[in-house]
């Protein structure tokens, strides 16, 4: 049920971490088949340490990620991805009532696939020159209007609505609407404990008013508890 809390502890961070998803996370977050993508220009934003960019170019799909996180060197995101995995990890241990153990059997596997879309991220990086990866500081994009066919956004937006405030959630969707000529997927639209965000309404409000149809869906993807709803802004017809 939406706003349904499941969450008795919560999972206490007292730093940035620069962690990723697998490509096969992707497509379960936000709900993808790989056709769908063939052919197409994706824009991932934030991209983190996610293999998505990574393993999309090789099968087809022109995709390009953008992050803060790029202004630092290949070397010093691959030092700081391994030494956040080994900061997350035991912290979400701690936690482990608060997950859905069943895309992952148990932690040492989460641990595996974070490395490998760590992995599979820096490598990309390393023999692209990190020409697919732009570091940007949002609500700012250094794209022109309607480069990208579809853009993904995961685990920012909502996600801290108690660090980032409703403005830069309005400029920062803004923003990926004018780089966007097709679609917007945006997930979770809750927090870590699976509150819905209090002014998704006012927001979908807004985007319609923009011209998009905006949308709440079920992902297929749910590992935090109640985690598993997305934002689906679409081109109106002219």
């Amino acid at each position: 049920m939406a706003g349904q809390v499941y969450n008795t502890k919560k999972l206490e961070l007292n730093r940035v971490v620069f962690l990723g998803r697998t490509w096969e996370e992707y497509l379960l977050i936000f709900d993808l088949k790989e056709e769908q993508l063939i052919g197409k220009s994706v824009l991932d934003c934030p991209g983190g340490a996610c293999s998505f960019t990574a393993i999309a170019n090789q099968r087809g799909i022109r995709s390009v990620a953008a992050d803060l996180a790029y202004y630092h060197s290949v070397e010093a995101l691959k030092e700081k991805g391994l030494q956040d995995i080994e900061y997350i990890i035991p912290k979400i241990e701690q936690v482990k009532d608060n997950y859905r153990w069943d895309y992952f059997e148990n932690i040492v596997e989460l641990k595996n696939k974070r490395v490998t879309a760590l992995s599979q991220c820096i490598k990309d990086m390393e023999e692209t020159n990190k020409s697919r990866y732009f570091p940007v500081v949002l609500p700012v994009l250094p794209f022109e209007d309607g480069f990208f066919d579809i853009t993904l956004s995961a685990h920012l937006l909502f996600m801290y609505a108690d660090n980032i405030d409703y403005y830069f959630h309005i400029q920062t969707i803004d923003e990926l609407l004018r780089v966007t000529k097709e679609e917007v997927r945006i997930f979770p639209i809750t927090d870590m404990n699976g509150k819905r965000y209090d002014r998704i309404d006012e927001i979908k409000e807004w985007i319609v008013m923009r011209g998009w149809e905006a949308v709440e869906s079920k992902s297929s993807y749910e590992f935090h508890k109640n985690v598993n709803t997305m934002l689906k802004i679409r081109k109106t017809s002219e």
